[in-house]
């Protein structure tokens, strides 16, 4: 089997709606009618709602757990209308931000290792094991993960759902679009830059 993967010169926002276009294609393609994806303000979640409407598509959202900043930057207003559409928000603890819980860097290298793909596939590993916890996704479910660097979306993936209490049962079975580039993120998470 032969498949394309686009590979985004920079990150960033700039490659939503191509990265949006390009995973709609993909799942009608492999017959996926979930679509687990990373917003933090709303605005990707609101214009994925857009785009998939009519295609059969369900989204799983995943916003920063309530916590993890002073405010909680996803508003209830975007939970209440993408609800009302049939997809499912989630706000579940950041599986890859639980070090002072664990006393652990474990999930910090994991999210280092993921991080040479790029900022995103890091992220979509971690929505996909959340969405599994909260059971928007089932274990053994293919699904499309989309996240990106900083804001918007730039990054896809096929996967197989699982919960992050069976890592070993996810499986990447393809990337769909990706940058080149990346930010360097310290052990820890935080960005050195942008």
């Amino acid at each position: 089997m032969e498949e394309k993967i686009t590979y985004f010169e920079q990150p960033g926002k700039e490659n939503t709606e191509k990265t949006l276009q390009l995973v709609i294609e993909r799942a009608k393609k492999r017959g996926i009618n979930k679509i687990v994806l990373a917003s933090t303000r709303g605005d990707t979640a609101r214009l994925a709602a857009e785009r998939f409407t009519g295609t059969g598509i369900q989204m799983v959202v995943i916003p920063w757990q309530y916590g993890f900043r002073e405010t909680q930057p996803f508003p209830a207003e975007v939970v209440r209308k993408l609800e009302e559409k049939g997809h499912c928000v989630y706000f579940g603890t950041m599986l890859f931000h639980t070090e002072p819980l664990y006393g652990t860097l474990a999930p910090a290298l994991i999210a280092t290792l993921l991080r040479t793909f790029c900022q995103g596939m890091k992220v979509c590993v971690e929505i996909i094991m959340m969405a599994a916890n909260g059971g928007g996704a089932a274990v053994g479910e293919k699904v499309i993960a989309i996240a990106g660097t900083g804001s918007g979306a730039d990054t896809a993936i096929v996967a197989t759902a699982a919960s992050s209490n069976r890592l070993h049962d996810l499986h990447i079975s393809e990337i769909i679009c990706k940058p080149l580039e990346t930010k360097s993120w310290p052990v820890g998470g935080k960005p050195t830059a942008g």
